[in-house]
């Protein structure tokens, strides 16, 4: 029976290793997305800012060739 609750007992602390370093490493998936998710927004929002046409001149008044 000693060696049953020794097995028991290893079990558990061996669980709880495994439990802390899956949580360690969900929270580093986590700032991941969170650093993947401010790249992205900032990404888009610069994007999104259409360049104006040129106002005089006879090129870039008419077509945006940025797009």
């Amino acid at each position: 029976m000693d060696t049953s609750v020794n097995n028991v007992v290893a079990q558990s602390q061996m669980l709880a290793h495994y439990q802390t370093a899956q949580q360690a490493q969900m929270q580093v998936f986590k700032e991941a997305l969170d650093t993947q998710q401010q790249q992205v927004t900032s990404l888009l929002e610069s994007a999104a800012a259409q360049p104006q046409l040129a106002r005089d001149g006879s090129l870039g008044t008419q077509v945006n060739t940025y797009a």
